[in-house]
């Protein structure tokens, strides 16, 4: 997550650009919620903020601007703030990839018992169930009921 401070640091391309994609990773994180593909429930949560944080530094900005009081930041901090950006991006990248490799791994081979579903026919032996008789009526009560009602 970028602090509001680094983000003050960049210029309004680079906020606009980081804006969509923020906004763009939104929309998706909300799609796969709906559907139950979602990994990490809290990252919705995360990427709100980060919107949240930018739209503030841009109307921070704006205000600075109309007022005649902003001062564009120095190509060092400018530098330092991408390079630190990018940093923390690699690491959320980073940590989803392992989380998924992870979900990924669950799914393929997930343990029961002792005993994992992976090749076939390794499945335990299911007693067979004895077939129901003919005579097994299970609308019994139902029909008990509708007699009753035409008495």
């Amino acid at each position: 997550m970028a602090s509001a401070s680094d983000l003050a640091q960049l210029d309004g391309d680079e906020l606009a650009t980081r804006l969509g994609d923020a906004r763009r990773e939104l929309f998706n994180l909300r799609f796969q919620l709906a559907t139950g593909q979602l990994d990490n429930p809290a990252r919705v949560g995360q990427v709100r903020h980060d919107v949240a944080r930018i739209l503030t530094v841009l109307r921070g900005r704006e205000i600075l601007e109309a007022e005649g009081a902003y001062v564009a930041p120095t190509t060092e901090e400018h530098e330092g703030a991408l390079a630190k950006l990018a940093a923390e991006d690699a690491a959320v990248a980073e940590r989803a990839a392992a989380r998924a490799a992870a979900a990924e791994a669950e799914a393929a081979g997930h343990d029961h018992d002792g005993h994992t579903h992976d090749e076939v026919g390794d499945l335990d032996e299911v007693d067979e169930v004895d077939d129901l008789d003919e005579d097994d009526d299970f609308d019994d009560d139902d029909d008990e009921r509708e007699e009753e009602e035409e008495a």
